[in-house]
Order: C-alpha cells, then structure tokens, then sequence
C-alpha cells in the first residue's frame, strides 16, 4: 500500500502540473518526468506573461506565488484592460474548471441554513450590476519604506481599475438569510496552498458585514463585458473596493458568514495588519499591537507621460492620471514641479460610481529648461491629502501613499 508521503507527493505533483497546463493553455507532454520543484522554461522568463494574456512590459515580481506589476504609464486607460492588470497571488493559481460545475456554498454560524447555488443560478436568479472598481495591493509603493519590509517589493502599480460584473453579495445573502450576531464574512477558494497540501487554504481573508452589505460589494463572474480572466479568478470572485485586494477572494467556492472577526489563512498577525499605534522603523511589534487594514488611504498616480519624458521649451506639458481613496471621495488633486513648495489644481473628474477611480488632468508650462520633477497629491473629502514623503513605517510595508513622481527633461 503506499505511503502517506508518497500520495502526497503525488498529488503535489499531480496539482502542480494541473496548474502548469492551466497556464500554458494545453497539457504538459511528458509532465510527469519533470523533476521536482521545475518550472518549464516557457514560464521561467517574461514570455510567461503572453501565457496569462499579460503586456510583455509587465514586471514580474515573484513566480511562486505570482505577483506581476504593471509600470504607471500602462495604467493611462480610465478602465483598466485585462493584459495591463498587475496579479497578486498567495498560492498557486486553481486548476481550470467547467462553469457548469461550479457551486457556491454560503455557509457558517451566522447562516439560517447552508444553502448551494449553481453557476447558472447566480446569474440567472439574481440581478446583475456592473461598477467600476478599484483593487490595490496592501502592499503596493512598499519598496519605498526603508528600513525595507518583508514582502514583495512592489513600485506603485499594484493597482487598477476595471468593470466588474455579478451579483450584489447582500442580495445572495438576503436569500440565504442570515442571523442577527453576522458580524464578519470570509471567503474560501481553490488555488492551491504552496506547499501543495490540500488540508491548507493559501488565503482566505474576509470583511466585515457591513462592508459585505454595501451595494458596490459584488460575487463577480465578469470583467470589463467578458469572462473573468483565469489568473484573476475565473470563474466567480468577491469584489471588495476600498479595503485592500487581498479581501477580494479569486476562484471562490464558499463563504463563511461568521459570528466573530474570520480566522482564515492570512487574517493572523501582522498579515494585513499595521500597528495600532505609529512604531520606530525596524522596530518589533507583538501580535496584539496589530489591527486589521480596512479602507485604504487616499492615494493617486500620474500616468501620462511615463517618467524620464523629454519634450521642448515652448511646448506644454499635459499630465493626466488617476486618484481613488479607499471608503472616501477624492476631493482635489494638486501638482508640484518645484518638489513640493507650491501646488497647482488639476481638473478633477467625478467618479463613475463609488469606489472607481477619478481622473485628473493638467497643463504645465515650465520657466525654463532643465531637469523637473512633478509631484501628485489628492485629497480625500474629508481633507487628509497624501503626504510628501513615506508615511509611517511598518514591519510588512503597507499603506504608502506618498505623492507620487514622475522626472521630466525640458531641452
């Protein structure tokens, strides 16, 4: 009889060369020869971004799990399109599935009754909504903090807008029914945990039901008009804009409605987490000093003209971006082209809905020729603007809002 090493080898080995043709859209002939722990080749370069259907000027952070960055100037559409999405994974991706067997299971103490949909089923019996919504990265602008963090050390990209397409998640949680003690909603998907082992979830992180009540929360099955793409969770996903895109589970097959903060993989100290209080850079914080990321702070990105643009004296200067602020309204976005001694406003666009991102736009005229720098900052509609330096360190490096900045070269 074999071992239980043995059929857990095989079954890592088994997962792994399932997620492999899942990326490269086609079996691995041979696959079962390949020695442990070996990515193929296709996958072990930048032509692995063609196979996610990726801009090949992607920058790729991290291939176990995968985490790619996508460069601001890429970030120019006011809707982001799929090949200029940046990923973040805490696993591997989930195998491939067939939407016509995919269930949703709604579950937990706070549930009247467990109750399972079908894939048709969400669509079919519920009313669909599209918004535009913002997901950022916890941890996007971390590699500016210094002492430097743990972590993927990702620039300003981490970030984008699409549409997003599904069902309202209070509206599935209206129909199960839910008691009066749900304080908290967890989710529980298919990617597989690093290690392989099938007993572990590689994330399964939740928000809290208020949160999960608000209209623009949605258990989403498509992406600006089409399928949800696979390496951003094809075929159903939550979509929760404003908290960290980490409670935005992909691949979902069940959620928990619990009556207590859900206690999933990645919900310990100090994932998502900051410290309560602001602490000295480098510093050690324990576990209990730790509170959980909800909205995300106020935060903006020049995207028009890529940094190091050279352009002549007598022409002006046109920049154009985005600006987003977690739970709030962007109020105004200012530029600076004198490192932050004055500021001037940019023309400030409504959002599409709540939780999309504004697009601001200016026109500069420089004084003289020379190197320059412009500076974005927005503020939020309860006043707080982004500050000019990185704000308060923290041991696994989120939240950085510092303006963002673009060189520029007048000859």
């Amino acid at each position: 009889m074999p071992s239980k090493n043995y059929k857990r080898r095989k079954f890592i080995k088994e997962s792994t060369l399932a997620v492999f043709s899942g990326i490269l859209g086609m079996d691995v002939v041979f696959g079962s020869n390949m020695p442990e722990g070996y990515i193929p080749v296709l996958l072990q370069d930048r032509e692995s971004l063609k196979s996610f259907g990726k801009n090949s000027a992607l920058i790729v952070l991290n291939d176990k799990p995968w985490n790619v960055e996508t460069p601001a100037h890429l970030l120019d559409d006011k809707i982001t399109p799929a090949d200029k999405m940046f990923i973040r994974n805490n696993g591997l991706l989930a195998p491939k599935t067939d939407p016509s067997n995919w269930k949703l299971t709604i579950k937990g103490e706070s549930v009247l009754s467990e109750k399972t949909y079908t894939f048709q089923e969400l669509k079919s019996k519920f009313v669909s909504h599209t918004y535009q919504l913002v997901l950022e990265c916890g941890g996007n602008g971390r590699g500016e903090f210094y002492p430097p963090t743990e972590g993927n050390q990702w620039g300003v990209g981490a970030v984008h807008c699409a549409a997003w397409t599904g069902l309202r998640l209070k509206d599935l949680l209206d129909d199960v029914g839910i008691k009066a003690d749900a304080v908290y909603v967890g989710y529980h998907g298919t990617d597989v945990h690093l290690s392989g082992d099938a007993n572990r979830e590689a994330i399964s992180r939740g928000i809290p039901i208020g949160k999960a009540m608000q209209d623009e929360t949605l258990i989403a099955y498509a992406m600006n008009g089409k399928d949800i793409p696979m390496v951003h969770g094809y075929p159903l996903r939550l979509v929760a804009s404003g908290y960290p895109a980490s409670v935005s589970g992909k691949w979902i097959h069940a959620i928990s409605v619990r009556n207590k903060v859900h206690d999933g993989s990645k919900m310990e100290a100090p994932s998502y987490m900051v410290p309560k209080t602001p602490v000295e850079p480098g510093a050690n914080i324990s576990d209990e000093n730790f509170q959980i990321i909800e909205s995300m702070p106020v935060k903006s990105l020049i995207t028009f003209p890529k940094s190091g643009a050279e352009f002549g004296l007598t022409r002006k200067l046109e920049i154009r971006g985005h600006a987003w602020a977690g739970e709030k309204k962007v109020k105004s976005v200012s530029y600076s082209i004198d490192f932050g001694s004055t500021w001037q406003s940019c023309n400030l666009e409504s959002p599409a809905n709540r939780f999309a991102w504004q697009h601001f736009n200016a026109q500069i005229q420089f004084p003289q020729k020379g190197y320059y720098e412009v500076w974005a900052k927005a503020t939020d509609d309860s006043g707080i603007s982004q500050p000019m330096v990185v704000p308060n360190w923290n041991p696994k490096g989120y939240l950085n809002n510092a303006c963002h900045r673009i060189a520029v070269k007048v000859v």
